[in-house]
């Protein structure tokens, strides 16, 4: 499906992104990735067209969708719990203007099949099994509330173009992501970059937000890629998709984890009780998923955490 097709990836210099573009370059595709503020891979930057833009510009969405067959959606203002409280305009209105944007760009230049990454971050705060169809079933989660309402907007979207124009739109909800080329930026990261910055430059103490005791579904980036492809070949159509695991890990036994595999196994830990602890237990199925599109996870945990360590200490040593 995927050979010589002309495919956009926004956010292709992003975590998901950038495994997004390797695969649909073993696939043979020509990639276009938008670059804003980050830079693609170096493996990577002399196979891919890269275009500088600003997707909550409209011109910038029309040139970068020009002569392209099928748009993956992945770019986006993201953060950690701590910039979603703190931030939520700047969480919400740029993400909204870049997804009204591009999807209208796609529909004025006839792109064959887009598809639109929503997330977990939309299920309410009251539940605790994320199953798709419960993901309207009251309000999101409050330390995720603009985000959340961001990817529902952006979901509504896709069912309301896709039933206007006809477009062919997949709708894929990811749950927390992480590998190699994540953000390891303290202020800004998610979890798992960030514990594990601090076990390698071994912090001390080793400072865990809340009590440790909520709980989250980890899947690898790359599988969420894998993930990805099989949704826009398979099932495109604006009915929204779960990509996670199926297995969740409370983030105190996260934390142990993190710190044997990086060997610091001594670490002084504290709990910082000041911090917001999120939605306390989330388990997501993946039924949908297999039964829609033939996906389930691949990457063990404890093997793509290992990766994430490595990685991130060859960039540190480099």
């Amino acid at each position: 499906m995927y050979e010589s097709r002309r495919v956009l990836v926004t956010g292709g210099a992003g975590l998901v992104g950038s495994h997004l573009v390797e695969l649909l370059l073993l696939r043979e595709a020509n990639v276009r990735t938008v670059i804003h503020s980050r830079s693609l891979p170096e493996n990577l930057r002399d196979q891919v067209e890269a275009v500088r833009g600003d997707l909550t510009r409209l011109d910038d969405c029309l040139r970068a969708v020009d002569g392209v067959d099928y748009i993956f959606h992945l770019a986006g203002f993201v953060g950690g719990v701590g910039r979603n409280v703190a931030h939520p305009a700047a969480m919400f209105t740029p993400n909204v203007l870049m997804n009204t944007n591009l999807m209208e760009a796609a529909r004025l230049e006839n792109v064959d099949r887009y598809l639109f990454t929503s997330s977990a971050c939309i299920y309410p705060g009251n539940i605790s099994y994320f199953v798709e169809e419960k993901g309207w079933d009251g309000p999101p989660e409050k330390t995720n509330a603009s985000y959340g309402w961001v990817k529902r907007m952006g979901e509504l979207q896709a069912q309301a173009y896709a039933e206007e124009y006809g477009m062919k739109i997949a709708i894929v909800r990811p749950t927390n992501a992480y590998g190699p080329r994540d953000n390891f930026d303290l202020d800004t990261s998610h979890v798992i970059p960030a514990l594990v910055r601090k076990a390698v430059e071994r912090h001390d103490p080793f400072t865990i937000w809340a009590s440790g005791e909520s709980s989250r579904d980890f899947i690898h980036a790359r599988d969420i890629a894998r993930g990805m492809l099989l949704a826009l070949e398979r099932y495109p159509i604006p009915d929204p998709i779960n990509l996670a695991t199926g297995r969740s890990i409370k983030i105190k036994d996260l934390v142990t984890l993190i710190l044997r595999l990086a060997g610091y196994e001594n670490a002084r830990i504290a709990f910082d009780m000041s911090k917001p602890i999120g939605q306390v237990e989330r388990r997501v199925s993946t039924e949908k998923a297999m039964e829609k599109i033939g996906f389930a996870a691949q990457i063990p945990l404890e093997e793509g955490l290992k990766e994430t360590i490595d990685w991130y200490r060859k960039q540190q040593a480099s």
